[in-house]
């Protein structure tokens, strides 16, 4: 009863009420901000992992746009489970350059985690179009409308801004971000070669058979491009929860 009666104190002074409150924020507040400047201790650090290239990071958008990250996670978590299924589990340097991050919490399909390079780019194009072509059982609704031209004149302006929230993109990366994305779609091949020395690993050539750059060839580019940065041949597995 004791201390029913100092719990009904509190509630009942305005000023000790608000002392409480104000104390609870405080504490709230330090365990939420304190370990963001342990950041840079709490990623593993890890080879391979790049900023997107200018096509895949189109890619990326409308992947957003799309709202694909509703019904695909992109986070391979630490059970047996998933790793057989998926591959090695997800690390943290792996998304530390994405805004926002696509982690997801539903999976009404698969995680993409580690799509990369699983299937073709035939293969994703129409899966995009008309799932059921592929996926029988699919109920992912058709986005045929990929097919169409890509807009993306303010690459180095998006770049720029990326870099602005600690995405190391380079001067030289900014200023060649169209030729950049030329070449990679397998338009430019006359800037191919100092294309994957910018980025390494990045998957080329014309996604979709369509001459023309469109929305398809970026966002295939994005997709053939998860989980491909870190060679786990040289990471040290760790003991997964079953």
């Amino acid at each position: 009863m004791s201390v029913f009666k100092q719990h009904q104190k509190l509630e009942t002074n305005v000023f000790l009420l608000a002392v409480g409150i104000l104390l609870t924020v405080i504490t709230g507040g330090l365990v939420e901000i304190v370990p963001l400047f342990t950041i840079e201790s709490t990623i593993e650090k890890v080879d391979g992992v790049r900023p997107y290239s200018p096509l895949e990071q189109a890619g990326r958008n409308i992947y957003v746009r799309e709202g694909c990250y509703l019904c695909h996670s992109q986070m391979v978590r630490p059970f047996k489970d998933e790793v057989e299924r998926y591959g090695h589990y997800s690390l943290a340097a792996e998304s530390k350059y994405d805004h926002p991050f696509q982690w997801g919490s539903k999976r009404t399909g698969p995680d993409l985690a580690r799509v990369g390079g699983k299937y073709t780019n035939d293969w994703h194009v129409r899966h995009l179009i008309n799932p059921r072509d592929v996926v029988p059982e699919s109920v992912m609704p058709g986005y045929p409308h990929l097919k169409h031209k890509l807009v993306f004149n303010d690459v180095e302006a998006h770049l720029k801004t990326l870099r602005g929230v600690g995405v190391p993109y380079t001067d030289e990366q900014i200023k060649s971000a169209k030729a950049d994305l030329a070449a990679q779609a397998g338009v430019d091949a006359t800037a191919s070669s100092d294309f994957a020395r910018r980025y390494p690993k990045a998957p080329m050539g014309d996604f979709d058979n369509n001459p023309e750059v469109t929305e398809m060839d970026a966002l295939v580019a994005y997709l053939q491009v998860l989980g491909t940065f870190v060679d786990f041949t040289t990471v040290k597995p760790e003991k997964v929860a079953r």
